[in-house]
């Protein structure tokens, strides 16, 4: 009798556990993790009051809701933004995140919702006014971004001295010290600091890559793909996306 006794208590322990692990790992149906960098302004930033807001988040929100999901914005390493969607701990990356072509064999997108390019932005007392001008110069980016593929891309690769920073800002911080150069980065937020901060940056003529944004689901889940695009496709249709944009961007840019 005891050892029977200890044997059913033995199952019953394993039963809640079995159940305890089901339960902690099932996810709601309706709910969707977004991935994003919280240091992208305009795209997905924290505000003053340490609020996730920007473009993209006003973007996944409204695009949530025509779902009839919850959203949830997860900051997240973006230098391991596709091992945090295959992972499964997280949805979608949405934070300007630029198709590309090897990006493609990793994720699926939607259709481009937005246009940028890969721009190069200095000091506004800088002399430097051209690419071709910052040969043996000092030049700063995010690590594993666009602007990495841009510069590996350009003729640039192997005329400037690199420095790869964990995010944007950080970036940024040193050009305004003077420890860099000029920084490649995103035309949308270079434009986006410029506006803030009047008389400390500008642009170089030229553009190193144009890109497009668009939205990475996990491979395999066409369905939510499927779901997501008609959102997004709704929002179009009814005038929300051209609301968003013109909020954060000043003029409707997203593409039909």
């Amino acid at each position: 009798m005891r050892k029977k006794a200890i044997f059913l208590l033995f199952i019953s322990i394993c039963m809640i556990v079995v159940a305890g692990c089901s339960s902690s790992g099932s996810k709601d149906d309706n709910s969707i993790i977004v991935g994003i960098d919280d240091k992208f302004a305009p795209m997905g930033f924290r505000d003053e009051q340490n609020e996730i807001v920007g473009f993209d988040i006003d973007y996944a929100r409204a695009a949530a809701e025509k779902m009839g999901k919850e959203v949830t914005f997860q900051p997240i390493d973006w230098s391991s933004k596709e091992s945090e969607l295959n992972s499964g701990r997280i949805d979608m990356i949405w934070n300007g995140y630029t198709i590309t072509d090897e990006r493609k064999e990793k994720v699926l997108f939607t259709k481009p919702y937005l246009e940028n390019s890969q721009v190069a932005i200095t000091l506004a007392d800088s002399p430097i006014t051209k690419l071709d001008e910052l040969d043996g110069k000092n030049v700063g980016l995010q690590a594993l971004s666009s602007a990495a593929d841009a510069l590996a891309a350009s003729p640039l690769k192997d005329k400037v001295n690199a420095s790869e920073f964990k995010d944007n800002v950080l970036a940024l911080t040193d050009l305004k010290t003077k420890r860099l150069d000029a920084v490649i980065i995103d035309e949308v937020v270079a434009r986006y600091y410029m506006s803030k901060e009047e008389g400390t940056f500008k642009l170089l003529d030229e553009s190193l890559a144009p890109e497009q944004y668009g939205i990475g689901i996990k491979k395999g889940n066409e369905e939510l793909l499927d779901q997501l695009q008609k959102a997004l496709d709704e929002l179009n249709t009814d005038g929300t996306a051209a609301e968003i944009s013109t909020k954060w961007l000043g003029e409707d840019k997203v593409l039909k």
